[in-house]
């Protein structure tokens, strides 16, 4: 196995670094503006922690209004098939 690595060219880093800030919300990229590839990355990490406090916070909520439910409820089977699909 060959431990040689292909290497990247620097038009090659610009449009990943140009890909990357164009999947950063509308917010974000007008507080990035034309920055450096290191503190894209540093928004970029941000925004993903951002993201999965989000998604830990919609998770306990969602826990809490399904332990809330009637168990038998045509709501509460709704959001139980919803869960396992």
């Amino acid at each position: 196995m060959s431990s040689r690595r292909s290497r990247i060219t620097e038009a090659e880093i610009n449009e990943l670094i140009s890909k990357l800030q164009s999947l950063l919300p509308e917010s974000r990229r007008r507080s990035v503006g034309r920055v450096s590839a290191s503190k894209l990355l540093k928004e970029t990490c941000n925004y993903i922690k951002n993201l999965h406090q989000e998604i830990d916070d919609l998770s306990e909520r969602l826990s809490g209004l399904i332990n809330n439910m009637d168990g038998e409820s045509a709501e509460a089977e709704i959001v139980r098939s919803l869960l396992r699909s």
